[in-house]
């Protein structure tokens, strides 16, 4: 992230989200968080004192790497969540997981993320006073273990995990080492080596589910243009990063690999002001010629006084703000396209994936009640446009639930906290999305009956209503297809396919209006947004209608030949939908 902190120093500031601010309340309040990490802690230090450190998950298994290229790998990271605040938690130079008022890490929380249809978990970690001292530089072997023990719970349940070297990079974290701006620079890049060497040894019979990242937000904390000299250290660190974990030999040698370039920030990375992409000389001969495994990782906090700062000004953003004074003079839905195709033409186009490492936007919505609307929003926007454009979005969660928080879950309780968020998110890389150009059969959850093009008119002005069938036939067939601004037009298979769409009659608002097929015009009577209920239905909202109303059988009919119109939702039956796909 993008601030710095001037009253405490031994952590960065991002890791203060909320302590200024919700201190106070804090000792109000959250008595019984406390008492819960103070007994959690205690667990953690009993279980040090006694066994060496806490019990190991089982270890992931190390057969059955798949070599992804570029589309695979992306695809199968999905969405991505932040364990943030965890084991990159440190309290003078030295880490531990919970520092920050998080309570040990839980395998069942990462259950509770997989559930929510996450596929990849970023474990940022600080090594700092876990390292030994010169030559050798040895790692905490118990520290490791640990690290070691987080991975395997996130493997071992089907996802993937992307672990780095984080806190150390910061000038202002004490203990900090690994600094782009550093005097000593041969010592850092033996250190840095060393380190990586170690852990990589560690992992180097991981398979593909395993992405290493070289550090995190790493530049002089000079917020401007980049100190070229500086870079030009960045750029070395990358390189060691490559060179000796390839060297490590194993599945590392095929591993993806993920870097950044200054402070992760975009511009400048994708921009000409100094990134250098590592070359990869060392990697395995079986991996194509023409493919790459190097990763690039930058973070999207903009606008940042609408994602970050805490304050009452800013708390709304997109198409759901309900007062233009309260929405940032920059950073809307345009700038994050310009800012992703940027990515595009740099990188992804290039064959390098791009991880959007951290994006979110903190919890306002105790000062305006439209601001969980407005992150929702937000959250499904850079998911939209990292999907667009081959990236991986993963969501920065600190743990921290309520005001000026970006937790998704509650990590005492495994609960997710920020439904419609994760709704946002799902509704782009949920397993069960709706798939661009599939068929598919519109089935009422209420009756049972499908919807379908009165008397199979392929015609302006025919009528849709409910019909039994056995079988996929083109009058009750539809295709979605994106809008690209998160709704969907849904063409009626009749024709040719492409000709007739579900439409609201005259574009109206009102309940009881009248839904049949026209021709595409184009217009908001022809757009769609389906959202995703907990059965695994959908209900179908009306842009026509500013998605406050949604597509229904009209009175709850259940017989044959009852009509569908648009009314205000009410989540009754009548207005859910199963898709069932036509193979």
């Amino acid at each position: 992230m993008y601030i710095v902190t001037s009253i405490l120093t031994n952590k960065p500031a991002k890791y203060y989200k909320y302590i200024i601010f919700c201190w106070l309340e804090k000792e109000k309040a959250m008595n019984l968080k406390k008492f819960m990490a103070v007994v959690t802690a205690a667990a953690l230090l009993l279980a040090v004192m006694g066994a060496g450190f806490i019990m190991p998950a089982q270890k992931a298994s190390a057969a059955g790497f798949t070599d992804l290229n570029q589309d695979g790998i992306v695809e199968a990271m999905g969405a991505g969540w932040n364990l943030g605040n965890q084991l990159e938690a440190a309290l003078n130079g030295t880490p531990n997981e919970t520092f920050w008022d998080n309570p040990v890490i839980s395998e069942n929380l990462v259950k509770a993320v997989k559930n929510e249809g996450f596929k990849t978990i970023r474990i940022p970690v600080s090594y700092l006073s876990k390292i030994g001292s010169a030559p050798n530089y040895t790692i905490d072997l118990s520290w490791l273990d640990r690290v070691q023990q987080v991975v395997d719970m996130c493997i071992n349940n089907g996802l993937y995990a992307i672990i780095n070297i984080h806190g150390d990079g910061y000038n202002t974290v004490e203990g900090g080492w690994l600094l782009c701006n550093g005097a000593d620079q041969y010592t850092i890049r033996q250190k840095y080596a060393a380190c990586w060497k170690q852990i990589a040894e560690r992992f180097k019979n991981y398979d593909h589910h395993l992405v290493f990242e070289s550090m995190n937000e790493v530049f002089d904390d000079t917020y401007g243009v980049p100190n070229r000299t500086y870079y030009s250290n960045i750029n070395s660190l990358n390189q060691i990063f490559v060179d000796t974990v390839r060297q490590t030999g194993g599945n590392n040698a095929k591993r993806w690999l993920m870097l950044p370039g200054w402070n992760t920030n975009i511009n400048y990375t994708a921009g000409d002001y100094g990134f250098v992409t590592p070359s990869d000389n060392y990697r395995s001969s079986s991996v194509p010629a023409n493919e790459k495994r190097i990763m690039v990782s930058v973070h999207y906090y903009d606008p940042w006084d609408f994602c970050g700062e805490e304050n009452n000004l800013i708390t709304q953003w997109g198409y759901s703000a309900t007062d233009s004074s309260k929405v940032s003079v920059y950073g809307d839905e345009t700038y994050i396209n310009d800012m992703f195709h940027m990515l595009y033409q740099k990188f992804t186009s290039q064959g390098y994936p791009v991880v959007i490492g951290e994006y979110g936007a903190i919890d306002k919505s105790s000062k305006d009640y439209a601001n969980t609307a407005c992150r929702a929003e937000f959250a499904q926007r850079v998911c939209a446009y990292a999907d667009n454009y081959g990236c991986v979005p993963v969501w920065w969660d600190n743990g921290v639930t309520g005001t000026n928080g970006f937790a998704l879950f509650n990590r005492y309780n495994y609960q997710v906290v920020q439904p419609q968020i994760i709704d946002a998110i799902m509704s782009v890389y949920g397993d069960d999305v709706i798939y661009n150009g599939r068929s598919y059969m519109l089935k009422n959850v209420q009756s049972g009956k499908y919807m379908d093009v009165s008397g199979g008119w392929a015609s302006n002005g025919s009528n849709v209503l409910q019909y039994e069938s056995q079988e996929a036939k083109a009058n009750n067939t539809w295709r979605f297809e994106p809008d690209g601004e998160g709704y969907y037009y849904i063409y009626s298979c009749l024709g040719d396919g492409k000709t007739y769409l579900l439409d609201v009659a005259n574009n109206s608002s009102s309940n009881g209006t009248n839904i049949g097929i026209w021709e595409n015009t184009y217009c908001d009577a022809q757009k769609y947004k389906p959202v995703k209920n907990v059965d695994g239905s959908y209900t179908i909202y009306t842009k026509s209608s500013g998605c406050k109303s949604v597509v229904e059988v009209e009175n709850a009919d259940i017989s044959n030949g009852a009509n569908i119109q648009q009314w205000e939702y009410n989540g009754h039956n009548c207005q859910k939908w199963y898709l069932e796909e036509v193979k």
